[in-house]
C-alpha cells in the first residue's frame, strides 16, 4: 500500500499535520500534475513505480521536513537520482500551473502599503567615539536622535 493511500482517509487536520498542506490543496496539486502528464506526449516504457499522489507527496516531504533524497528513496524503494528527478519535475509542474506560487515581492509590498501599518521611525544613531584623556581611554555615551518628531509613522491608505 502506498504512502498516499494510507493518509488520504485521515481527517483534514491530521492530513495537514502530516503533509503541511490542506487536503483540498493537495488534491489540486495532484490534479495539476495528472493533467500536465496527460497533456504530454506518451512515451512507451516502464510503468510508474509511484502514483501521482505519492510523487506529489514526496515534494513537501523533501521541502518541509528537509529529508534527503536518500531517505526518500529508501522509503519508496527508489534511488536518490530518481527521487531528485521526481521532486524537480513535480516542482516544475506546480510552478508552471501558476496556482501554487508564492506572491512576488512587489505584490507583497503593495498589500503592505494598503493595510494600516504602524511602522517605527528610523533612528539616527551616533556611534560611540573613543576619546583619549591622558592615560585613560574613556568611551563616550551613545546618543540616539529620531529623524522626525514622533516615534511612530502610521499610514492610513
Amino acid at each position: 500500500m502506498s504512502k498516499y493511500e494510507k493518509i488520504k482517509d485521515k481527517s483534514n487536520e491530521h492530513f495537514k499535520r502530516l503533509t503541511g498542506v490542506r487536503k483540498t490543496t493537495f488534491l489540486k496539486m495532484a490534479e495539476a500534475v495528472v493533467t500536465h502528464e496527460n497533456k504530454r506526449k506518451k512515451i512507451s516504457g516502464r510503468p510508474l513505480r509511484l502514483s501521482y499522489g505519492d510523487q506529489v507527496l514526496m515534494t513537501p516531504e523533501y521541502n518541509r521536513e528537509y529529508r534527503t533524497y536518500f531517505h526518500l528513496g529508501a522509503d519508496c524503494g527508489m534511488s536518490e537520482s530518481n527521487c531528485s528527478k521526481l521532486v524537480k519535475k513535480t516542482e516544475d509542474i506546480l510552478v508552471i500551473s501558476e496556482n501554487f506560487r508564492l506572491p512576488e515581492k512587489k505584490s507583497r509590498q503593495r498589500t503592505a502599503r494598503k493595510s494600516n501599518l504602524c511602522l517605527p521611525m528610523p533612528l539616527r544613531v551616533r556611534y560611540s567615539v573613543l576619546k583619549k584623556d591622558r592615560n585613560f581611554i574613556v568611551q563616550a555615551k551613545k546618543k540616539t536622535y529620531p529623524e522626525d518628531s514622533g516615534s511612530c509613522k502610521c499610514k492610513n491608505t
